[in-house]
């Protein structure tokens, strides 16, 4: 089943499997890649280090990681013998089910946090749960009822929404005002990257002047808001560039540039070279 896994998203409503090899791991290794199903691990042994959505994380034994669907991801390196176990629901079944409000809650938390670590006991405790679903599948396939596969899919959310409430939302420090603002505007560019690059307009929906917005995040990132948009469509481009086989004009528009001309002079500005001489390198 390993060769089956896609770069991009799943061919049925669900998918488990174990003990991803290095060969599958390395084909996210050369570039980004944007993710349309959402993928739960389990790590049990080795060590993994990647990036999601520009933010790097370090993988280790007895840690759970949640992808979210529309996220831009990247391995950079693998250590040791490894021991991963992984589920992921497709963009198809994921829309097919209606999310609730506390899923969408839950995210935000997600985005901020994607790993969180489990002591031996409790990881062994997770890795029985994959384990039965592993052979459920191996039984079923992904022909299971899709009434069925969405309680699994709601059971799980609810779940998660459980870890993060013990292992993050408890041990979470009180932020500052300047450090809820500079969460806030990563949360709103992660959901508009794609369609709305001007400061101003996140100012406005944060409901704070230009001038104290960039302030504000400068002085909590040590980057520019400018800097921190432009990345997340450089990546998202780039994703785009290397793992589809959309046309230069589609991912121009996909990002919403004007033109393709501006499309790739942004591009070159930021990567040093032109979108086609990206693909092709």
């Amino acid at each position: 089943m390993e060769n089956d896994i896609p770069k991009i998203d799943l061919p049925g409503d669900w998918v488990i499997g174990t003990d991803l090899s290095r060969e599958i791991l390395s084909l996210y290794t050369n570039f980004p890649c944007r993710l349309k199903a959402e993928i739960f691990v389990l790590c049990m042994q080795g060590e993994i280090e990647a990036s999601i959505n520009l933010a790097h994380i370090q993988v280790k034994p007895f840690d759970f990681v949640t992808i979210l669907p529309g996220s831009i991801f990247q391995i950079h390196k693998v250590k040791g013998d490894l021991k991963i176990y992984f589920m992921g629901f497709s963009s198809g079944f994921i829309s097919y089910v209606n999310i609730a409000k506390s899923s969408m809650d839950l995210a935000y938390s997600i985005r901020e946090r994607p790993v969180i670590s489990f002591d031996e006991r409790a990881a062994q405790l997770l890795e029985d749960y994959f384990s039965l679903l592993i052979k459920t599948y191996g039984f079923c396939g992904d022909k299971l009822n899709k009434k069925v596969t969405e309680h699994l899919f709601s059971g799980i959310h609810l779940a998660i929404g459980a870890m993060y409430k013990d292992k993050t939302y408890n041990n979470e420090k009180i932020l500052s005002k300047s450090q809820q603002i500079s969460k806030d505007f990563g949360q709103l560019v992660m959901q508009n990257y794609h369609k709305e690059r001007n400061v101003s307009w996140y100012a406005q929906k944060l409901g704070i002047t230009h001038a104290h917005l960039c302030t504000t995040v400068k002085q909590v990132t040590g980057q520019t808001c400018i800097e921190i948009i432009s990345a997340m469509v450089i990546m998202d481009a780039k994703a785009q560039l290397k793992s589809t086989d959309l046309s230069i004009h589609d991912i121009a528009y996909s990002l919403n540039f004007t033109n393709m001309s501006f499309f790739g002079k942004y591009f070159k500005r930021h990567v040093g070279v032109g979108p086609q001489e990206y693909r092709n390198s």
